[in-house]
C-alpha cells in the first residue's frame, strides 16, 4: 500500500524559506514520476512541480520556476520542495502524489502540509 506522508509545513514571512518533505513507502518508485501540488484558499489544486524518480528530470510552474527546487533521495525514499523568496500567493496546502510513468493522473497522494506566508 503506498502511502506519501508530507512534513515541513508552516507559518513564514514573505521571503522567506521553507523546506517540504515527502516520505514515500509501500512500494518501490522506480518507474514513477513524484509531484508536489497546492490548493490556495477559493482556487484550485495546481501542479507546483514534478520528477522522475529514475533520472530526476524536473519540471515547474511558471509562478514557481527559480524559486522552488523540487529534488529526491532514492535512499531515503525521500521528495523535497526547497521553496525560496515566498510570496503570500504561495500560501495553500501542499500535496505530495506520485503516479507511474505510464498513467495519466496522479493517483497517489499525502495527506497535505499547510504553507503560510505572511505579507
Amino acid at each position: 500500500q503506498v502511502q506519501l506522508v508530507e512534513s515541513g509545513g508552516g507559518s513564514v514571512q514573505a521571503g522567506g524559506s521553507l523546506r517540504l518533505s515527502c516520505a514515500a513507502s509501500g512500494r518501490t518508485f522506480a518507474n514513477y514520476y513524484m509531484g508536489w501540488f497546492r490548493r490556495a484558499p477559493g482556487k484550485e489544486r495546481e501542479s507546483v512541480a514534478t520528477i522522475s524518480w529514475n533520472d530526476g528530470r524536473t519540471s515547474y510552474s511558471d509562478s514557481v520556476r527559480g524559486r522552488f527546487t523540487i529534488s529526491r533521495d532514492n535512499a531515503k525514499n525521500t521528495v523535497y520542495l526547497e521553496m525560496n523568496g515566498l510570496k503570500a500567493e504561495d500560501t495553500g496546502v501542499y500535496y505530495c502524489a506520485a503516479r507511474h510513468l505510464a498513467a495519466l493522473t496522479f493517483n497517489y497522494w499525502g495527506q497535505g502540509t499547510q504553507v503560510t506566508v505572511s505579507s
